[in-house]
């Protein structure tokens, strides 16, 4: 395996930055790079840099709050519409420098039992248009598990959310499970995985602490 880095904060178009991930080893990396900074981002600097010191541009994570503004699942089909539109947008930038794997929330919260089915029909039809879009790059659009009352919440609902478009994979969150055995959701959803958020947590709510810091029994 590849070992990867989520960026998680907009240093991506630091020289040094680069520079001490190909000293450290790291092979691969994720852009993740904040909400406010996305859309005016230099993204053929950051793929300059990455070419520069061999590391690869494995994934990009698209945007997912505010959840005021920014939500596929939205029953609001104006809001719905509109964080469509975005993620289109930024698809198109960042396939253009090359990256393959985009990582998405499929839903805001908190979302309440009465409007879950809603919402899923909602997020399975914003993913598959997604993927159209990532298409045009040869694209995959990766669909994250997610804690809590979020869509995606366990192997049923990831299952769900992807079953209906044979095209849509799964971003693996080792620490966004609150409701099922880790195994269990790598068996039921394993061959559909394609690329992976790896950090431990206490079973309670997400963490993000570094492995072994936690409780997943990583064995």
């Amino acid at each position: 395996m590849k070992i990867g880095l989520s960026t998680c904060g907009g240093k991506l178009n630091n020289k040094n930055f680069f520079e001490n991930c190909a000293k450290a080893g790291i092979d691969c990396i994720e852009i993740a790079i904040g909400d406010s900074k996305c859309e005016g981002w230099d993204y053929k600097n950051t793929r300059k840099l990455a070419d520069e010191y061999g590391v690869e541009l494995w994934s990009y994570h698209l945007p997912f709050s505010p959840f005021s503004t920014n939500d596929i699942s939205s029953t609001k089909e104006e809001k719905r519409r509109s964080t469509v539109e975005l993620q289109k947008s930024l698809i198109n930038k960042v396939g253009e420098i090359g990256v393959k794997h985009f990582v998405i929330h499929p839903s805001a919260e908190p979302i309440e039992p009465f409007d879950r089915r809603e919402r899923l029909l909602r997020s399975k039809e914003s993913l598959s248009e997604l993927q159209n879009e990532a298409d045009k790059f040869g694209g995959i659009i990766c669909v994250e598990d997610l804690p809590r009352t979020c869509l995606g919440r366990n192997s049923y609902d990831i299952r769900e959310l992807i079953k209906d478009d044979d095209r849509l994979k799964v971003c693996f969150d080792t620490n966004h499970l609150l409701g099922e055995y880790i195994p269990e959701f790598i068996r039921n959803v394993g061959d559909r995985i394609v690329t992976l958020h790896v950090s431990d947590y206490d079973f309670w709510n997400e963490r993000h602490c570094l492995p072994g810091v936690g409780d997943i029994d990583w064995n």
